[in-house]
């Protein structure tokens, strides 16, 4: 028998056991594919994952939040970087009872109070970002609100002043912006008599200090927080002797608001234009005064050092420690612990009580 008559027996025979046992046949083919399911998908799991390169995918940035800026001078939000570094301009305004109600003060940002003479107080106001258009009565310097101003890197406007002051202010150290030489600055106002009638404006000095180059002043002021009431306030009403009835001063606490209403002589001091002044901080800080001959006899306070002090915010009271190490240093307060007490975000008030014969307190 040949090979080609084999082949067909052969596959015929197959074909016949199949038939035979079909239920087997099949058994068989079943567990042939699960066994090779089973190992393909061992084969598939064990292997690692392809590593997807990431260089390519760029993630989507968040946002990021908008800047947020403060006055130096202040601790108030202000528009923009532009505003923190504006022009600083202290101001001499008179607190003589002819001089009020006074223009412009409530929109101060800092103001120093001390005794010119005779027991009269004058405010060195100092400003940055508000623009108050009509301010005074503007009046003469002293030595000491030299002092104080000179850490600001501010122009100082005034009128005159006595001859230590002058002496300082004109050495060529200060933006000297004095009505003797800049009367088209200021002007005199018809409804007061003088002395107590030189009024400016901050369209004036804007345009001022701009023509002498002065456009931007870098100092550093307080430390600075944001206030909120105290949950036990101990101090809700403050009275400040400096001098005599006609300039002392009392203070009473508004929880609502979280700022201190200001009353002078018995009734509430008012800005002419924007009514009762209302800081968020008062400082009583204590001073030693003597008089002193200069063009005559003046007072003089000593200025460079350090003090007692105390801080009204929040309807609180601290007492702390003033520090000035030299004329150029700002003022700061310290706690008992020598750390420096920041102050609430806002107008603040200092006021130069002096050792001996003015007085402070509260309740």
């Amino acid at each position: 028998m040949n090979e080609e008559t084999k082949k067909p027996r052969f596959w015929t025979r197959i074909r016949a056991w199949v038939k035979k046992h079909r239920t087997a046949t099949y058994a068989i083919a079943g567990l042939c594919l699960i066994l090779i399911a089973g190992v393909t998908a061992f084969v598939i799991l064990s292997q690692k994952p392809a590593q997807v390169p990431t260089s390519h995918i760029t993630a989507k940035a968040k946002p990021k939040p908008a800047p947020v800026y403060y006055s130096p001078l202040t601790g108030d939000k202000v528009a923009d970087e532009a505003a923190t570094k504006q022009t600083v301009t202290a101001i001499m305004i008179e607190n003589s009872p002819d001089a009020r109600p006074q223009s412009g003060i409530k929109q101060a940002g800092v103001i120093y109070e001390a005794v010119a003479e005779g027991g009269i107080t004058r405010f060195l106001t100092l400003h940055q970002q508000d623009k108050p258009q009509l301010i005074g009565p503007v009046r003469s310097l002293r030595m000491y609100y030299v002092d104080w101003l000179a850490s600001y890197d501010a122009s100082v406007a005034h009128v005159g002043g006595s001859a230590f002051a002058l002496k300082e202010v004109r050495s060529g150290k200060y933006r000297d912006i004095d009505q003797f030489y800049n009367g088209g600055s200021y002007w005199r106002a018809t409804d007061r008599y003088a002395p107590h009638n030189v009024y400016t404006s901050f369209a004036k000095l804007d345009a001022l200090n701009a023509a002498k180059g002065y456009t931007s002043s870098t100092f550093k002021s307080f430390d600075r927080v944001d206030g909120a009431p105290s949950k036990a306030p101990n101090a809700t009403s403050i009275a400040i002797n400096i001098s005599g009835p006609l300039y002392n001063t009392t203070y009473t606490y508004d929880k609502v608001n979280n700022r201190y209403n200001r009353f002078l002589a018995g009734v509430p001091h008012n800005d002419r234009e924007e009514g009762q002044l209302t800081p968020s901080v008062v400082v009583a800080m204590k001073v030693d005064m003597s008089l002193i001959f200069e063009d005559g006899y003046r007072e003089s306070i000593t200025t460079v050092g350090s003090g007692a002090a105390t801080i009204f915010q929040n309807g609180v009271a601290q007492e702390v420690t003033w520090n000035k190490p030299s004329k150029a240093s700002p003022i700061t307060f310290t706690d008992a612990a020598g750390k420096v007490v920041p102050l609430v975000r806002g107008q603040t008030w200092i006021a130069a009580v002096p050792n001996g014969s003015g007085s402070v307190s509260w309740q």
